[in-house]
């Protein structure tokens, strides 16, 4: 079952399954993530508070790569 991707996980940090951060949710748009990849410090705090907005530097985050989502982060799924 996939994990319902909602508002709830923007700011969270978007891990690869070896646990290094890759980017963080920006915003979130008919239940798909989008994601900034590396951001600065800036970029974080203004997603936390609800002030992210999508641009051509943000990417959708597919389903299918998502292992979990957890309270804090969204982890990959291992491509091997």
């Amino acid at each position: 079952m996939a994990a319902e991707i909602t508002e709830d996980e923007e700011g969270k940090s978007v891990v690869s399954s070896d646990g290094e951060e890759v980017g963080i949710v920006i915003d979130v748009q008919y239940g798909t993530a989008r994601v900034e990849p590396d951001p600065g410090l800036t970029d974080e705090l203004k997603a936390k508070v609800g002030f992210g907005d999508t641009d051509e530097e943000s990417y959708p985050l597919q389903e299918e790569r998502i292992e979990a989502v957890t309270d804090d982060e969204i982890r990959l799924r291992d491509d091997r």
